[in-house]
């Protein structure tokens, strides 16, 4: 490192004493500073060094343009003066015209002191911000994004969380696309400085989230400055990462609550219950007005919490009354519309959903069921049960981009509406009649089963049976059925007889 004192740095340090540029050329650098009170007891040779005086300059411009000869043909090459924002255009002018830099400065020995911890005292610059960054991290903060705020807010730049795809959140400014671009993820510590900015960032140990990198970052800062600001990012990660921990731990518990008033919701089919709809309205959901189901599920093993924050910040997109919870391999959610939804609108709304469909294949291997649009507490129910079977036919669609619509199905659409039929329900007696036998064990093993997407274990915790159980009767049930369960198409049909016997 020099001992240069940039002035694009002194501007770009938190407490430079309100410094502005005034006249002259902005980018520059000197040698070093020179602090007196007034122009008398300025050295002969100023060798190129910022001089700053304390007390304010003469009122008249003629003094004024005197003051800035004497103190350039001294040597300067800069001054920073109380009032210099009263320097008339012809003062300003001649500075200009000698090359001369003309700041002003609120606080004159605030200024002196960051160019000290610029110039001279480098672990005290770095002190600075870490002294700020225990500051901050003593207030209570309520989310990671109110962390990252008191951050920025204490040290006075930009601060950041982030990954290899891009900014997560950030908090006192933008990080440029150049500067993010050219962060190395690899090693603990990256001190990056581009023309677009610099940034010090640390890596952050997550143990439910990889590739995190905390980042402290600004425009104009000098080597040293990125450097303390290093120091700085060492300090603060370990209460971001803490930060991260409690907030996941949180959101996994309200997922998991969210899910169970949903399902109590569902299973009432419809039925009032106060506690519920108590509930519900805890959420801030609404039973009330014209409901739109849609169902996202995996197709192969996905991160239920990961796929509910992406599909949340997807919705706020959509103009209108939404709301998701996950729910068994998959996410559950709704639009809301206060009233009855025209044509158009429905189909807007249904080409929404298709995009934040296709937005989350990108990161996620999923396929999209979307019910009908259907008004209260009875059609919300329907809609969801339609939107959760037309997720298990897109699972195999890829000719649909595995995005189902029960409102364009053909012969999939009887099925699911001949489950509420005279005619199908005779017919779904006896094809499950064979499982009937005894206590029906072996009818209540499948339809949890079929009802839990065929996974195993959550079939066996909702049961409280072993695995082994499970298996066991499933594939007894296959047999005396006579169906291959591997067949989509076969569980389909299954799982809406079981409906229907039900």
């Amino acid at each position: 490192m020099t001992d240069e004192l940039l002035l694009s740095a002194l501007l770009a340090h938190p407490e430079n004493g309100g410094v502005r540029a005034i006249a002259g050329p902005e980018d520059v650098e000197w040698t070093g500073v020179v602090v007196e009170s007034d122009e008398t007891r300025l050295p002969s040779d100023g060798a190129g060094r910022l001089v700053v005086l304390t007390e304010s300059p003469p009122d008249r411009s003629w003094q004024q343009d005197a003051l800035i000869r004497r103190t350039r043909d001294r040597g300067f090459r800069a001054l920073a003066v109380p009032r210099a924002e009263a320097f008339g255009a012809g003062t300003r002018a001649l500075a200009a015209r000698l090359g001369f830099t003309v700041l002003h400065v609120d606080r004159p020995i605030q200024l002196a002191k960051a160019c000290w911890q610029l110039v001279e005292a480098r672990d005290a610059l770095a002190l600075h911000y870490v002294r700020k960054v225990a500051q901050s991290i003593e207030y209570h903060a309520d989310s990671l994004t109110d962390l990252l705020r008191h951050l920025s807010s204490s040290v006075r730049h930009g601060v950041a969380l982030l990954d290899a795809e891009g900014v997560l959140l950030e908090s006192g400014g933008s990080l440029a696309p150049d500067v993010h671009a050219s962060i190395d993820f690899a090693p603990w510590l990256d001190i990056v400085r581009v023309p677009g900015g610099a940034a010090a960032s640390v890596r952050v140990d997550s143990p439910s989230r990889e590739g995190l990198r905390l980042a402290f970052f600004g425009e104009g800062l000098d080597e040293r400055q990125v450097a303390a600001l290093a120091v700085a990012a060492e300090v603060a990660m370990p209460a971001v990462a803490a930060r991260i921990l409690i907030d996941e731990v949180n959101e996994v518990n309200d997922a998991s609550v969210s899910s169970g008033v949903l399902r109590d919701f569902v299973d009432l089919r419809g039925t009032p219950d106060l506690d519920v709809e108590r509930r519900m309205l805890e959420r801030g959901w609404r039973t009330s007005g014209y409901h739109l189901g849609f169902r996202i599920i995996g197709r192969t093993r996905v991160d239920t919490l990961q796929l509910l924050r992406f599909v949340i910040g997807e919705l706020g997109r959509i103009p209108v009354d939404s709301h998701a919870t996950t729910g068994g391999r998959g996410v559950t959610g709704w639009l809301t519309f206060t009233d009855p939804p025209a044509p158009p609108q429905i189909e807007q709304s249904v080409a929404s959903l298709r995009e934040l469909h296709v937005a989350a294949r990108r990161s996620f291997n999923v396929a999209t069921g979307v019910g009908s649009v259907a008004n209260g507490s009875a059609g919300l129910t329907t809609s969801l049960s339609e939107a959760s079977d037309a997720s298990k036919i897109a699972v195999n669609r890829s000719t649909t981009s595995w995005f189902v619509r029960v409102d364009g199905l053909g012969l999939e659409r009887l099925l699911l509406a001949w489950t509420g039929n005279d005619t199908f329900v005779p017919a779904a007696q006896s094809l499950l009649a064979p499982l009937q036998e005894g206590r029906g064990e072996l009818l209540t093993t499948l339809s949890a089963y079929l009802d839990h997407e065929s996974a195993l274990a959550p079939t066996a915790a909702a049961l409280g049976l072993h695995r082994n159980t499970v298996a066991s009767r499933v594939h007894r049930a296959q047999e005396l059925l006579g169906v291959d369960m591997s067949d989509p198409e076969v569980r389909l049909a299954l799982h809406l007889a079981c409906r229907a016997v039900r």
